[in-house]
């Protein structure tokens, strides 16, 4: 079926002159891309009018059979709910950033009588927080840093008691506040200098650190030495020299956008203390002209790292930019400004992002284009390979697994736009098979799997667009007819051959072991194997985490997985502190304080 260019010629007739956000279909009726516009009737013409577009617009908008819209009443609420529905419906063609693409703030709880400090990557009210660190400067070194010069605690809760003092204590690590062994204003007096020392200003520290260093090389004691040398070279790191001489007030963030005529990249320069701490690429594979792009970045970039500077430097003037200047002054809660700097520094800040961007899609476009090829590239050679006229957003894959012949699971890995979505990965136990029965299993798993699409679980109520099954013609048979009565595709992949089976077909579909398409299947499968195999090692482990992990409130399968696979043993987790603990993907502050309040109550 091809577009109905009446239809849209007629819909485009009753556009209003409003502002709000605009919905694109394809064929199926599926929203492959979302945009907001201060002119709807003029924006959404645009896409349908002869004029050149690059590459990704116009793969767009041959793809587009129908659009929608909602009106808004302001400008500004059309920028909040475009970046609302895309974070909901994550659309093919829309730049997605990845929740968990997070970096690390070191935060010091100073609304504690004597204050701790730790590192965290989601920011939440209270505390003060400093970072991101990136860029050389490793959180976790600047916090054992700071535990080496200033004695200020390390343990946990907000008001330490004990009846003896720690080890910490004895290695005058700790002033020792549980025993009451320090008065407060002498405990604030070094969350004061460490607060300078994260502002910016290292100079105090930096004099510690070598007459440290001197006095243990004059001891002999040349490991320490080599330890505090590193110190110092952190603290270089973190107020790097730069040919800039920025005033040390200032905290901007700089956003630019280099394109070529298929791909883009976008760099994000941090400034703090007037100094540069950062600096990051993010390739743009995505459709939309660079306004729209780079406004749904930034929007998507403060809602994952919400700490925003007083100041934030654009290369040029784009449409929304002062909803944006709104919408980040109001989740601040002062004034944020946005602006183009034309002269000075400032305007050098933006030319070095622009130039960094320049660079690396120049240096890096091989790289970029074989990510696209990898990912959007081969969901749509996957299409075509299977004769699918729809966009495969979303494909979730089904493995069963056996421990010994015995405890059944399975796992479901899931894809998005052709990159895995983690968050929605999931396990099940097996609940009516009692015997090694592969096919009854499959049965029972994605059943409950399309009783769920009606649940309240945002990981289960997205529809598949594609269901691979792990195995061949037997593993497709049994439950083909489930998926297909819900309207669900679904395929399997022999491990063996690696061949593709569809329902109904005796013949598999054979494709080149250097197909992308095939690729892609594999990488999904792969990756439910590997969900399942560490969800095998928190199984095989039952008896011990009876007793242990999962009776620790707030600590479930999920989150015993992502423990195990970073700490490897149950032993290691024992013995992890809370901030090594929140350093593992899901697990909160909370949960590091009961797990090791568990482990120190079990011994």
């Amino acid at each position: 079926m091809g577009q109905d260019i009446s239809l849209i010629e007629n819909k485009l007739k009753l556009l209003p002159a409003s502002s709000g956000v605009y919905l694109m279909l394809d064929e199926n009726k599926k929203i492959i891309y979302i945009g907001k516009a201060k002119n709807l009737k003029n924006r959404v013409k645009q896409y349908f009018n002869s004029s050149d577009k690059n590459a990704k617009t116009a793969s767009l908008v041959s793809q587009i059979y129908d659009f929608e819209y909602i009106i808004t009443p302001t400008e500004l609420e059309a920028l909040v709910l475009e970046n609302n529905l895309i974070k909901l419906h994550k659309p093919y063609y829309n730049i997605l950033l990845k929740d968990d693409k997070t970096y690390p703030y070191i935060k010091i709880n100073i609304e504690e009588t004597y204050p701790t400090i730790e590192i965290v990557r989601k920011v939440k009210k209270g505390g003060k927080y400093f970072g991101p660190y990136l860029l050389g400067v490793s959180a976790q070194k600047l916090l054992d840093l700071i535990h080496a010069i200033f004695p200020v605690r390390s343990c946990r809760g907000k008001n330490p008691r004990g009846k003896k003092v720690c080890l910490e204590y004895h290695l005058n690590r700790c002033l020792g506040p549980c025993v009451n062994n320090v008065p407060e204003v002498e405990y604030q007096k070094h969350i004061k200098d460490i607060i300078q020392l994260l502002s910016g200003d290292v100079s105090k520290v930096k004099n510690i650190l070598i007459e440290k260093m001197q006095a243990a090389v004059e001891k002999e004691e040349f490991e320490l030495a080599i330890t505090y040398r590193d110190y110092l070279q952190l603290l270089d790191n973190l107020t790097r020299k730069q040919s800039i001489n920025l005033p040390n007030v200032l905290n901007a963030d700089v956003f630019t956008y280099a394109k070529n005529d298929t791909y883009g990249c976008i760099n994000v320069l941090l400034v703090r203390s007037g100094n540069v701490i950062g600096s990051y690429n993010k390739p743009v594979l995505e459709a939309g002209e660079e306004s729209d792009v780079l406004s749904s970045y930034i929007m998507q970039y403060y809602d994952i790292n919400p700490i925003i500077a007083e100041k934030v430097f654009l290369s040029k003037e784009f449409d929304f930019s002062l909803e944006i200047e709104s919408f980040l002054s109001e989740q601040k809660g002062t004034k944020v400004s946005i602006s183009i700097p034309k002269i000075g520094n400032n305007k050098r800040l933006v030319d070095i992002s622009l130039d960094n961007a320049k660079e690396y899609l120049d240096k890096s476009l091989a790289q970029i284009k074989n990510k696209d090829e990898m990912t959007k590239g081969a969901v749509l050679q996957l299409a075509k390979a299977l004769n699918l006229n729809k966009n495969l957003q979303r494909i979730e894959c089904f493995d069963i697994s056996n421990i010994s012949g015995t405890s059944q699971v399975a796992s479901m890995s899931v894809f998005i736009n052709g990159e895995p979505f983690k968050k929605h990965y999931r396990m099940f136990k097996v609940k009516t098979v009692l015997k090694s029965d592969d096919y009854s299993s499959l049965r029972e798993v994605v059943s409950r799997r399309i009783m769920a699409l009606s649940g309240d679980d945002v990981s289960f109520s997205s529809r598949p667009d594609l269901v691979i099954i792990d195995g061949g013609k037997g593993q497709l048979g049994a439950v083909y007819d489930l998926l297909e009565a819900e309207g669900l595709s679904v395929i399997s992949l022999a491990e063996k051959d690696e061949h593709i089976f569809i329902p109904r077909k005796k013949e598999p579909i054979v494709l080149s072991h250097d197909d992308p398409a095939l690729k892609l299947c594999q990488r999904i499968r792969d990756e439910a194997h590997r969900f399942a195999i560490n969800y095998h090692r928190v199984l095989r482990e039952d008896s011990m985490f009876k007793s242990s992990l999962r009776e620790i409130k707030g600590i479930g399968d999920k989150k015993a997985i992502a423990l195990l696979e970073y700490f490897k043993t149950v032993e290691e987790i024992k013995k992890a502190s809370t901030q090594e603990l929140m350093k593992v993907s899901g697990i909160t502050k909370e949960n590091a304080n009961s797990i090791v309040e568990f482990f120190k109550n079990s011994n």
